[in-house]
């Protein structure tokens, strides 16, 4: 996907967010985040959003704690306030991935081919994932393109699977993970605790050889990885209980 893609996705998701939000009430509980009322959702993103910002704007070359939205801006005191509050932090970050120049430099916390991109990707697919936490506590999740899918299965995978993911050692050394819509597979291959992935067309894959294989489409997967949907709505073939202990083998963090 390019930059202007990700910034759209950025600016799409974040208004079917707001959408969403208002549509299940300040105290919904969203079912994809135990504990987390759709206050506490908006909140969150707006202060990733700002959070995100800062390094864009201002090429900041350091991490910057970010435990409450707070830490980032002041967040408005009523309740009547926090979409706006949210929109506007949402309009900022897009406005200013739109201007930030290609060679930007500033602080990253994931691979990625430039510090633009990294934000860019990293906050659509936040968004994305969130905004899908908003709709599950508003009762009617909204489908995602299918690319977008493909690129966050990606991420996840390629981004934090291979600084984060641990093999549990009764488990197998293989994981394919197939997005049959889209033509993709990915390969987890594990050496001792730590993974190498890879990425290729689906049509040039060998054969299963062992180890589990997940498949669905680009948003089946993208949706029960991130740990929004049961995994049990994916096809799964080999070592079952990898992929039951999916939930606690990858760990998504920034630091």
């Amino acid at each position: 996907m390019r930059v202007t893609e990700w910034i759209d996705a950025i600016d799409d998701a974040g208004r079917r967010l707001a959408s969403a939000a208002r549509a299940a009430g300040w105290e919904a509980e969203v079912p994809s985040c135990p504990g987390w009322r759709v206050r506490d959702l908006v909140l969150h993103v707006g202060g990733v959003h700002r959070w995100a910002r800062t390094f864009v704007e201002t090429g900041r070359r350091r991490p910057l704690a970010l435990a409450e939205p707070q830490d980032i801006a002041p967040t408005p005191a009523a309740d009547g306030e926090l979409l706006d509050w949210f929109g506007d932090g949402r309009d900022a970050l897009v406005a200013a991935l739109r201007a930030a120049p290609s060679d930007l430099e500033c602080w990253t916390f994931l691979r990625a081919a430039s510090p633009l991109e990294h934000w860019a990707r990293r906050q659509a697919h936040e968004t994305t994932v969130h905004r899908l936490d908003a709709e599950l506590a508003a009762g009617a999740p909204g489908p995602v393109d299918p690319a977008l899918a493909a690129d966050g299965v990606d991420e996840l995978l390629g981004a934090f699977g291979v600084r984060s993911l641990r093999r549990r050692s009764h488990h197998a050394d293989l994981l394919r993970v197939e997005a049959v819509d889209v033509g993709e597979r990915w390969t987890l291959t594990f050496h001792g605790e730590r993974a190498h992935v890879a990425r290729s067309p689906l049509a040039d894959a060998p054969p299963h050889s062992g180890g589990a294989c997940v498949r669905g489409t680009a948003e089946q997967l993208y949706s029960a990885l991130w740990n929004r949907t049961p995994l049990a709505s994916l096809h799964v073939e080999g070592d079952a209980g990898m992929v039951d202990d999916w939930p606690r083998l990858l760990r998504v963090r920034w630091r």
